[in-house]
């Protein structure tokens, strides 16, 4: 009798044992399905930040070589500062005299 009862009582922990295992693994299973979610993620953030950064790098030479061909025709031309300029609304369509 002790024997069957000791042998339940192990035989009840190994289930229990085994049940966590399984559940640990499906965890694990789970962090390494949001891992690769945000190992993509980062790649593609890097692929889009890198992506930017060639435009901007291609905008600046654009302006400094229209700049250049500016300076050299030597057409007159203004430089705005864009921090200190005002949005100005024009009405730019016909007066009507109603």
């Amino acid at each position: 009798m002790i024997k069957n009862r000791l042998c339940r009582e192990y035989l009840t922990e190994i289930d229990r044992l085994e049940r966590s295992i399984v559940e640990l693994e499906e965890q694990i299973t789970e962090l390494k399905m949001q891992l690769r979610l945000k190992v993509d993620e980062a790649n593609g953030l890097s692929i889009e930040n890198a992506s930017l950064r060639h435009k901007l790098e291609l905008m600046n030479r654009r302006e400094r070589a229209l700049l250049r061909l500016l300076k050299s025709i030597n057409a007159p031309f203004v430089f705005v500062d864009e921090e200190r300029f005002e949005d100005v609304d024009v009405d730019l369509g016909p007066d009507s005299k109603e």
